[in-house]
């Protein structure tokens, strides 16, 4: 990441951000800026390199899940739906201390790589390096939801991930959609303590919103 910085968005709430500061604020942030942030809901993805199925096998997904269960709890978030895929991953969830998701993800994808590679080793030979990242330098997407409406979205397609693979005809029968959090209790909780993004657009989520003309 290019530098630190920190910015003010509301009463008593700070952002910090990974990147330059070469980009504007507003409308947007861009999509491949982190941002940690304070008392926030998240939605969280990333795939592996090239859509390799590294997660294919049930000991590599068992991997995933562990390792996902110990730093969630270590860095003080609170996963509300997850689906793991062969190839990638979603979930979304409550982040209490925004500086602690940045440690997450980075012991998270560490970690998971690691164990996964060995697995991959001992059975293939092969060794993925790099594991996540993409063309673009990435190894993750992170977003800040706005509002109920990109909430309840990004709930549902996280939730859906497994049926719009056509693995399963309902989500719950497959056993890597993980629901802690039923979607009305966490829009609830989201609503009474003001964990939205609120009063900062998103311009890709701005511009979907917009009536097509004609």
């Amino acid at each position: 990441m290019a530098f630190w910085g920190s910015i003010y968005l509301g009463a008593m709430t700070w952002t910090q951000k990974s990147s330059g500061w070469d980009r504007k604020l507003l409308p947007g942030p861009d999509p491949f800026q982190h941002w940690y942030r304070d008392n926030q809901v998240y939605f969280i993805t990333a795939r592996c390199r090239d859509g390799f199925p590294a997660f294919a096998s049930e000991a590599a997904k068992a991997v995933f899940w562990d390792r996902f269960a110990h730093y969630t709890a270590a860095h003080q978030f609170e996963p509300w739906v997850a689906t793991l895929l062969d190839n990638h991953y979603h979930f979304m969830g409550y982040c209490k201390v925004g500086a602690e998701l940045r440690h997450l993800m980075r012991k998270l994808h560490g970690s998971v790589a690691k164990l996964t590679n060995d697995q991959l080793s001992a059975r293939e030979a092969e060794r993925r390096v790099p594991f996540w990242r993409g063309d673009d330098g990435h190894d993750y997407f992170d977003g800040c939801l706005r509002d109920d409406e990109q909430y309840v979205k990004a709930y549902t397609y996280t939730l859906q991930q497994a049926e719009r693979a056509r693995i399963v005809r309902s989500w719950q029968d497959y056993p890597h959609t993980r629901v802690f959090v039923d979607m009305q209790t966490g829009l609830e909780f989201a609503r009474k303590h003001r964990a939205f993004l609120y009063g900062v657009p998103y311009k890709r989520y701005e511009q979907a919103k917009k009536p097509k003309k004609g």
